[in-house]
């Protein structure tokens, strides 16, 4: 049997250039500081040795609730250097959403950012292999003094950060082949339940590659500026794969971005690609941002949900930069459909990126080949995930031999672009995040006055959807739609929280006493155009 040829992705990304001498090339730009490869790769490589230090193991777990910064970077691209494999999970989620993951995973060590420790705390009191907690305490002072308490866990061994990049330096990656696992991305996709998409090293450079270079054509020159942070598998690709395997720079930022903070950060950083979703375009031209914000821009990318037409003519016309928009997931780990430069189809989520097929069927799982009928869109390509942890009946309905199924339903047009026409399935996205709206109607319906509840996508004045609670009333009690947008926001993660209650006498259903959720999605089709989004 002939062992596969050693393939390790940070080293693809980072000593790939101290080998060919571009070390001392700017590989990140963070806050006030930046970092060269050399810089980069000499914290990943201690980060490393200090994983090892705490027992962790190849191809073991390693989770991460970490703000965008170089410590939460160096640990994703440690770990793989290491032969492990990181868990970055969304720093929005609660505390008890952080445990149902964290025990799914079956992580020994996590590490975190202080600001999201009382959520630590919940998480891993719930699960109880947890062995090791790593506070990243980095950090301004005025955020730091916000937080109440010391820095301890029940329960886990609790470590700083600069404890764990102190331990000596790991200069040898671990010899992982392309299909070696290398990083789990967990997501709701097409059942609500968080569920984790397993990747390989080759994936990596599979999407570097295709997209990245093929599709973008990122070089040595460029700078990465992503709205999208670190933890989804679009940032990922926009903050870290891309840039890196160019010998390029990211841009990170660990706030929370606005309109004025984006605009402010491209005005100091001067990026060439920046990274967006339709929600954040629709703020900045509803903000009052200088209309030159964007000039360092050579290209806009939109994904995560389909771009309205609109926005994208709204934004080049205002700001000068075209927008590509393009269809992604979490299981291919980033984008595989897509507009190229110059020849935008507004509307449409573009072409296939070459590297990737596409395949459009019926009901009965019939190839689509005449332009104009709709189906439901299937995927092949070197990026698809092997599969999700543990899920084996998820896993041989999504994975379909050498097909994705995606769950979208598309349609081919007759240039060859391709149009989303929604979901297969009920699930929606708010500001490019899969929302489940069964995970919303179950808080809702924990509340007293709540007696029935639908939650379905409705278009706002920039038609971006977005999460609309439809309720019934537990009789002879009055329900109050701001407290019930409030009680969702203590419960879930913000994000997943409806932009509107609307109260009705009754649900509509089917014969069998299914909702009619088409149906409730015309009764409130205009709601968000009377409410604040």
């Amino acid at each position: 049997m002939t062992t596969p040829p050693v393939f390790n992705a940070t080293d693809y990304l980072l000593d790939r250039h101290l080998r060919a001498g571009a070390g001392d090339r700017p590989a990140v730009v963070c806050g006030q500081n930046t970092l060269t490869y050399q810089d980069l790769a000499g914290r990943t490589h201690r980060v490393a040795a200090g994983l090892r230090a705490v027992g962790v193991r190849p191809e073991e777990r390693v989770m991460l609730c970490m703000a965008d910064g170089v410590e939460l970077l160096s640990g994703i691209l440690a770990a793989m250097y290491l032969g492990a494999v990181p868990v970055p999970v969304s720093t929005m989620v609660t505390g008890a959403e952080l445990a149902v993951v964290l025990a799914d995973s079956r992580a020994r060590v996590l590490c975190a950012s202080v600001e999201f420790l009382d959520a630590v705390r919940f998480a891993v009191a719930a699960a109880p292999e947890v062995e090791h907690v790593v506070i990243d305490t980095a950090i301004d002072a005025a955020i730091d003094a916000a937080i109440d308490g010391p820095a301890d866990v029940v329960g886990a061994t609790v470590h700083p950060w600069a404890e764990l990049s102190s331990a000596g330096e790991l200069t040898t990656p671990y010899p992982t082949w392309a299909d070696s696992p290398a990083l789990w991305l967990y997501t709701s996709g097409t059942t609500g339940k968080p569920k984790g998409a397993m990747h390989r090293h080759g994936s990596v450079r599979s999407v570097a590659e295709l997209y990245g270079r093929g599709v973008l054509g990122v070089t040595e020159g460029d700078r990465c500026l992503s709205v999208a942070k670190l933890f989804f598998a679009y940032g990922l690709g926009n903050s870290a794969f891309f840039p890196l395997a160019a010998g390029a720079t990211t841009v990170l930022d660990r706030a929370r971005p606005t309109p004025a903070s984006i605009a402010a950060l491209a005005a100091r950083t001067r990026p060439t690609l920046f990274f967006g979703v339709p929600t954040v375009y629709s703020a900045l031209l509803n903000s009052t941002v200088p209309d030159d914000s964007f000039s360092s821009v050579r290209q806009g990318i939109s994904a995560g949900e389909p771009l309205p037409p609109v926005l994208y003519s709204r934004f080049r016309d205002r700001f000068g930069v075209e927008v590509l928009d393009g269809l992604g997931s979490t299981e291919a780990l980033h984008i595989f459909l897509s507009n190229r430069p110059g020849q935008v189809r507004p509307g449409s989520s573009g072409v296939p990126v070459t590297g990737y097929r596409v395949e459009l069927r019926d009901e009965g799982g019939t190839p689509i080949d005449t332009p104009g009928h709709p189906g439901d869109l299937y995927l092949g390509g070197p990026s698809v995930a092997t599969g999700y942890w543990c899920r084996t009946d998820t896993t041989r309905q999504v994975f379909q031999g050498e097909w994705l199924r995606t769950g979208d339903t598309y349609v081919r047009n007759d240039d060859g672009t391709y149009t989303c026409l929604g979901r297969s399935d009920d699930m929606l996205k708010a500001g490019g995040i899969w929302v489940s709206p069964a995970e919303v109607e179950d808080r809702l319906l924990e509340h007293p006055d709540v007696a029935e509840v639908a939650v379905v996508a409705v278009q706002d004045a920039d038609g971006l959807d977005k999460p609309i609670a439809c309720v019934v009333a537990v009789p002879g009690r009055p329900v109050d739609t701001k407290a019930l947008i409030s009680w969702c926001r203590e419960g879930l993660a913000a994000y997943k929280r409806p932009r509107a209650v609307v109260v009705l006498p009754d649900l509509p259903r089917t014969a069998t006493g299914k909702i009619r959720r088409n149906v409730l999605r015309d009764q409130v089709a205009g709601e968000l155009h009377q409410v604040p989004a």
